[in-house]
C-alpha cells in the first residue's frame, strides 16, 4: 500500500462487565477463586482486526448491530483506547460518532459550533471563518442561536455534520449520520463526501444503508461480533454480508416436524441459468428443486410451498392441489421442481418452506417451515412486500351546458 494514512494492526478492544452492586463481598471472592470467572466478566468488542487505508480513499464498515462497528470508530477518534495491538491516523481527524457528539444541551448552537471548533484544535478565529458555511450547510436558521435542547434530531444531526465537515480535516469518521435527516439533507451530504473525496480526503463511514455504502465506498470491511469476516470490494462484501445475514434470520426461524413418511432434502433456489442462487433481482424467475423418498407407498399427496418474510409473516403460498397438479401417489424416490416465473417482491430477505402432505389433509408427511432464506433487489417503488399491477383512470365530472 503505497500511502496509507489509517494503519489498524491486530487491534482489540474489551470490556470488563460489572457485576450489581448488591453481591456480597464472599460472593466476589468465590467468584474470584472460580476457573473461568475473568472470561466470564469480560467483553470483547474487538478482536485481532487488520486494516489500512490509503490518502483519498473511502472504506465502507458494516455489520449487524454489536458487530464493534461504533467501538472501532471510537478508537480512531481517539475517545478510547485499543485493549491489545496499535493503530495510526496521520492528519487532522474529524468524527461525527453519534448524534449531538459533544454539543452541551444548554449552549445555544452558535456557542457550541465554537465548542465543537476548540475541540477539534481550531482556534476562534479559524471557527469565525468557517462560521456561516457551517449554518448554511446546516440550513437552521435562526434557530442557530436557540438552546441545541430544543433541537429536533434532524437539526442535531445536520449542526453536527456541518461542523465536522467544514473544519475541513484530512480524516472523517461518519457513523449512521445518513440514517437520520429528510431526503434533500442526504444529498446534500453524499454530495459532500464526494468532494472530500475529490479533494483527496480519506473516509471511514458505517451505514446499515446498503446501497448508499456501497456506493461511496472504495473497500468495505464486514464486521461479526468484533472479528473481520471480509474485506473487499464492495459489491462483493455486501453480497457476502446479506447472504450470511440471510443465514442467521433463517436458522433462527426453521422448523421441520412431520411424520416423515415422506421425507424432503436437497432442497436447492436456482436462477434463470440454472444456477444455485439465495440472490434475486426484481422481475427475475426463481426455482425451488428438492428430492423426496417414500420409504413405503402413500396415497394422494400435495406439494407445497409459502414465501414468509424475515419476521416470519406470510407473503405468499401455493400448492399443487390448488393448482390441480395431480400427485396420485407417492413410492421411492424422485425429484419437485418448482418455477416461479417473476419474483414481483419488494426488497429484503424472505424464506421459504416446502411441505408435503396427504391430500385429505390428515397427515403432514414432512414440513421444513422458513428453511430457505433468499433475497430480492427491487428497483420498483410501491408499499407493502408484494407488488400487483394497477391501472389507474381519472376522469373529471362533466358539467352539464
Amino acid at each position: 500500500m503505497s500511502d496509507p494514512v489509517i494503519v489498524v494492526e491486530r487491534v482489540g478492544k474489551r470490556y470488563k462487565l460489572r457485576h450489581k452492586a448488591t453481591r456480597t463481598l464472599k460472593s466476589e471472592v468465590m467468584d474470584f477463586l472460580r476457573r473461568g470467572d475473568r472470561a466470564a466478566r469480560e467483553l470483547w468488542a474487538l478482536r485481532d482486526v487488520s486494516f489500512a487505508v490509503e490518502r483519498g480513499r473511502t472504506l465502507g464498515i458494516i455489520g449487524a448491530n454489536g458487530a464493534g462497528k461504533s467501538t472501532l470508530l471510537a478508537l480512531l477518534a481517539g475517545t478510547t483506547v485499543p485493549s491489545e495491538g496499535r493503530l495510526s491516523t496521520r492528519g487532522t481527524v474529524s468524527s461525527l460518532l453519534e448524534l449531538g457528539a459533544g454539543f452541551h444541551p444548554d449552549l445555544t448552537g452558535r456557542e457550541n459550533v465554537f465548542l465543537a471548533g476548540a475541540i477539534m484544535g481550531l482556534t476562534r478565529g479559524q471557527v469565525k471563518a468557517r462560521f456561516d458555511a457551517i449554518v448554511e450547510f446546516a440550513d437552521i436558521g435562526r434557530f442557530i442561536d436557540e438552546p441545541v435542547k430544543h433541537y429536533s434530531s434532524g437539526m442535531y444531526v445536520r449542526l453536527g455534520f456541518a461542523v465536522a465537515v467544514e473544519v475541513d480535516p484530512d480524516i472523517l469518521l461518519v457513523d449512521e449520520v445518513l440514517a437520520v435527516g429528510d431526503a434533500a439533507f442526504q444529498k446534500k451530504c453524499l454530495r459532500r463526501m464526494a468532494e472530500f473525496r475529490q479533494q483527496g480526503k480519506t473516509l471511514l463511514i458505517i451505514s446499515h444503508d446498503l446501497n448508499t455504502i456501497k456506493s461511496v465506498s472504495d473497500e468495505i470491511v464486514f464486521l461479526d461480533h468484533g472479528r473481520i469476516l471480509g474485506t473487499g470490494s464492495p459489491e462483493a462484501i455486501v453480497e457476502q454480508y446479506e447472504s450470511f445475514s440471510r443465514g442467521q434470520v433463517e436458522d433462527g426461524l426453521r422448523r421441520e416436524w412431520g411424520t416423515r413418511e415422506v421425507v424432503l432434502s436437497g432442497a436447492e433456489l436456482l436462477n434463470s441459468d440454472g444456477k444455485v442462487c439465495t440472490a434475486f433481482r426484481w422481475g427475475e424467475p426463481l426455482i425451488l428443486r428438492f428430492r423426496y423418498e417414500a420409504a413405503k407407498p402413500v396415497g394422494p399427496s400435495v406439494f407445497g410451498f409459502a414465501i414468509s418474510d424475515d419476521s416470519g409473516r406470510l407473503v405468499h403460498g401455493n400448492n399443487t392441489q390448488i393448482e390441480n397438479v395431480a400427485v396420485p401417489s407417492l413410492a421411492g424416490k424422485g425429484q419437485v421442481s418448482l418455477r416461479l416465473p417473476e419474483i414481483n417482491l419488494a426488497s429484503g430477505t424472505y424464506l421459504l418452506s416446502v411441505s408435503v402432505h396427504s391430500a385429505d389433509h390428515t397427515a403432514n408427511y414432512h414440513r421444513l417451515d422458513n428453511a430457505f432464506a433468499f433475497g430480492v433487489t427491487a428497483g420498483r417503488r410501491f408499499e407493502g412486500c408484494c407488488y400487483m399491477p394497477s391501472e389507474w383512470r381519472i376522469e373529471a365530472e362533466r358539467k352539464e351546458p
